[in-house]
């Protein structure tokens, strides 16, 4: 998964577990704001990044499960939603990821990596 996908996943899945719409995400890995506009929840998500100039949008397959599609590299990223936790698969990087939220700090793992990347709302 790239750095600017971690990003994009962080936003949704914090939009999808608070119930809340954001207009940008802190990366410490990036040292910056990053923009975004959109909508994540249960009818679907649509969220654009200003960074890369994309879309990743989709929708629920099952309760608690998205199927995404990223438009700026054209592959399907899944995200499956429990309580605070998040986790997927990114068929880009052949990988999988997982996160925890708590409160506005966001934390994902990517298997890619093998790291944590740190995020805050």
């Amino acid at each position: 998964m790239t750095k600017e996908q971690r990003v994009t996943i962080s936003v949704i899945a914090f939009m999808l577990i608070s119930d809340k719409n954001v207009s940008s995400i802190y990366s410490y890995e990036e040292k910056k704001y990053v923009s975004v506009s959109g909508e994540a929840n249960q009818n679907g998500v649509n969220v654009y990044d200003y960074n890369r100039k994309c879309y990743i949008t989709g929708s629920q397959s099952s309760q608690n499960q998205y199927s995404l599609y990223d438009y700026g590299l054209k592959k399907h990223i899944d995200l499956n939603i429990s309580n605070n936790s998040f986790s997927g698969y990114d068929y880009g990087s052949k990988k999988y990821y997982e996160g925890k939220i708590n409160g506005s700090s966001i934390s994902l793992y990517d298997y890619e990596t093998k790291k944590y990347h740190d995020f805050s709302i």
